[in-house]
């Protein structure tokens, strides 16, 4: 099972990038996922997290901005960010509860930067 987490970018402060993590291999379902966050000197955060069932949870800092999201059939799960500010600026990782076989692993992908400009 692979993570690909892609969407990053620069963008200008008020902008909006959508983020999306494409799970694949030989996946029977996909647990909860997160997309976590690390800026340079700072611990990593969960910024949001969905389950199997849909149901959503935010760091505060991010809602009302960010909504994350799922496409079940692609193995897929999305990260719309709107409103952007400098401090959203980070390396932004998914990480996902996977059942492929006979138990649940957890995977992580590469990351992807996120630049907001002042």
């Amino acid at each position: 099972v692979q993570l690909q987490a892609s969407g990053g970018g620069l963008v200008q402060a008020g902008g909006s990038l959508r983020l999306s993590c494409a799970a694949s291999g030989r996946i029977i379902s996909i647990k909860n996922v997160g997309w976590y966050r690390q800026a340079p000197g700072k611990e990593r955060e969960l910024v949001a997290g969905i389950s199997e069932s849909g149901s959503t949870n935010y760091v505060d800092s991010v809602k009302g901005r960010f909504t994350i999201s799922r496409d079940n059939a692609k193995n897929t799960v999305y990260l719309q960010m709107n409103s952007l500010k400098p401090e959203d600026t980070a390396v932004y990782y998914c990480n996902a509860l996977v059942l492929a076989g006979t138990h649940a692993d957890n995977y992580w992908g590469q990351g992807t930067q996120v630049t907001v400009s002042s």
